[in-house]
């Protein structure tokens, strides 16, 4: 069983940066994926970025050249930096490692973009 823990939201105005923490915890395979997706009030949940145990990073268009996904795998973390934030990031951020079987999420960050 893993565990997911997300951290580092919050308020933010337009233009501003937020670097989100997510740490594994539990029985955790070598070799998983891990990601960050999102959710906006009365959307449905998207991809916003993925990175391989290797470091291989995949990004949804809209983040491209604005958010960067790395990990720590001593330390099972995989962050999410967020530069040039908009309005329209606005949404419950949530961490996921997948491998196999597994399918694991964590509870989810609010990040909020307003002036």
């Amino acid at each position: 069983q893993v565990q997911l823990v997300e951290s580092g939201g919050g308020l933010v105005q337009p233009g501003g940066s937020l670097r989100l923490s997510c740490t594994a915890s539990g029985r955790i395979p070598r070799f998983n994926v891990m990601g960050w997706h999102r959710q906006a009030p009365g959307k449905q949940r998207e991809l916003v970025a993925v990175i391989t145990f290797g470091g291989s990073a995949n990004y949804a268009d809209s983040v491209k050249g604005r958010f960067t996904i790395s990990r720590d795998n001593a330390k099972n973390t995989v962050y999410l930096q967020m530069n040039s934030l908009k309005p329209e990031d606005t949404a419950a951020y949530y961490c996921n490692l997948a491998i196999g079987t597994i399918n694991s999420w964590g509870r989810g960050t609010q990040v909020t973009v307003s002036s």
